[in-house]
């Protein structure tokens, strides 16, 4: 019967909604492909992310151009030449280990990793908002060990300092998006010292960030719009104390993989994260995180409804996916 492909965009309401310092939305729209090959059907997830100039039309475009090199059983080292990184590529590139899984009877953990998938600790994303509302819902979540706090705006210490009050035992992440300047910058690290903040992921833009290796890093410093290839990682040692692997980055898990090997030799602390998605779009990323210092696994926790069968959550606890989900 030969291989077939086949991409769909599909609509997921956000519960409430969800605010970063580039806008709200209160649904996510991904794009989901499948390859079926004798009945059997691998499928893989993406998420369109117009900062890096994706949108869904465009990704399906992208990943049906693919269509008849799949049906001629191109494979996933020869899919890297093919497709460029980005959202397109990982939606592919995860369908094609999925059925590689199926087909063998051989699941992708048993293929990537050491020893078998064991559930991990997910950040728990609190959205950009004023301090009384973010410290309202950082008290809801109190008892969860690792929190993700959205800022990226001129002046934060309010909000930072609610949250930290509201949830005093909890390990805290903040994400500035990109919002951050560097005439504020060296404020806002102050705070995050003073507060006992882990680490912060991209304060100021990409590519306007040069002064992170001027000033002293009294936090962990986590490069996510700044790396997106493997061969971006060495020019960002003396910026970056750590870096956020997403697989609509990478363009899917196979990249993913060797961008974290190379993220180890270079000795940077390792996150892996997801934009906002389904169970679909976590699972392989979960096999990523294994091993990472931190995992930020939470999109379908942020929706109304989750893929079914989907992932299970335990409270801040993701459990590896099932088969029937993926891998």
């Amino acid at each position: 019967m030969g291989r077939y492909l086949e991409a769909t965009a599909e609509v997921f309401p956000v519960a409430g909604s969800f605010t970063i310092s580039r806008g709200s939305r209160t649904e996510v729209v991904v794009v989901a492909c499948s390859i079926t090959e004798n009945g059997i059907k691998g499928v893989g997830e993406c998420v369109p992310y117009t900062r890096y100039g994706e949108s869904i039309d465009g990704v399906l475009e992208d990943i049906r151009a693919v269509s008849h090199a799949v049906s001629n059983g191109i494979d996933r080292s020869e899919l890297q030449h093919m497709m460029k990184p980005g959202a397109a590529r990982n939606a592919v590139d995860c369908a094609l280990w999925d059925l590689e899984a199926k087909l063998s009877g051989t699941s992708v953990a048993s293929r990537v990793l050491t020893a078998s998938p064991k559930p991990i600790v997910t950040a728990y994303t609190i959205s950009l908002g004023e301090p009384d509302a973010m410290a309202a819902k950082a008290a809801e979540n109190a008892s969860r060990p690792l929190l993700k706090i959205k800022t990226g705006t001129q002046d934060d210490e309010a909000r930072l300092r609610a949250v930290r009050a509201a949830a005093p035992h909890a390990t805290i992440i903040i994400d500035a998006n990109e919002g951050w300047t560097e005439h504020n910058i060296g404020h806002h690290f102050a705070v995050a010292k003073e507060l006992n903040i882990a680490l912060i992921e991209q304060p100021l833009p990409a590519g306007k960030d040069a002064i992170l290796a001027q000033i002293e890093r009294p936090v962990a410093i986590c490069a996510d719009e700044t790396v997106h290839l493997t061969t971006d990682l060495t020019a960002l040692r003396d910026r970056y104390d750590a870096i956020n692997i997403k697989l609509d980055k990478t363009g899917g898990l196979t990249e993913a993989l060797v961008m974290k090997k190379e993220a180890e030799r270079l000795g940077f602390i390792i996150m892996v994260g997801c934009m906002l998605g389904t169970s679909l779009g976590m699972a392989p990323a979960l096999m990523l995180a294994q091993d990472t210092a931190y995992a930020d696994l939470d999109g379908p926790l942020l929706l109304v409804r989750d893929r079914v069968p989907g992932m299970r959550y335990e409270g801040s606890l993701v459990h590896p996916p099932e088969p029937e989900l993926w891998g």
